[in-house]
């Protein structure tokens, strides 16, 4: 496994503060990295997303079967639930370390929980939830910062059409996730 890999988009995501470890899986929707604090998971995105991190501030490169309780079963758990053999991750399963974001990003990241797998919601839906209905931008900005994929589940968020809109991963891979999530599209 390459660990001098870096992210090739704009590396862009904040971290928590102290000591990260980060490993790299190989799944059928591309390569993933995931990241670790202290906490929890702090990190699960696609290699070639928008928004990611700097591999150089992920801390030490383990493979996964040798890392941390936290990072090695969100690994497990994503593989299996990308290669169709088991259920989506489910938040409240996994130590979550989404200390990083503002306590606006948290809050939107929190109701992103809210939205059960197979369904959808949209961004003034998520804002309106959160008591800021003309917030949908934001809400939208919040959700494209979300800095662990699939787990904290930004891709069931829809225009407002109910158009795939924007994903950090990719429209593909939003697309993907919903038909492995049985959601109509």
């Amino acid at each position: 496994m390459n660990t001098a890999a870096t992210h090739s988009g704009k590396p862009d995501a904040r971290l928590p503060p102290g000591p990260l470890q980060h490993t790299r899986i190989a799944t059928p929707l591309g390569d993933m990295l995931l990241a670790a604090s202290s906490r929890g998971l702090c990190g699960l995105w696609f290699a070639d997303q928008r928004h990611g991190p700097d591999t150089a501030t992920l801390g030490p490169f383990v493979e996964s079967s040798d890392a941390a309780a936290p990072l090695r079963s969100a690994a497990q758990a994503t593989l299996r639930f990308l290669q169709g053999d088991g259920p989506v991750p489910l938040p409240t399963a996994l130590a979550l370390d989404l200390s990083a974001g503002t306590p606006w990003q948290q809050q939107v990241w929190a109701a992103l929980c809210g939205i059960a797998s197979g369904h959808t919601s949209t961004y003034g839906a998520v804002a309106e939830l959160l008591g800021r209905p003309s917030a949908a931008r934001a809400v939208a900005s919040a959700v494209g910062r979300n800095p662990i994929s699939i787990i904290v589940p930004c891709h069931r968020v829809l225009g407002r059409d109910g158009s795939l809109t924007g994903y950090a991963g990719g429209v593909h891979r939003k697309a993907a996730l919903l038909r492995l999530e049985g959601a109509p599209l």
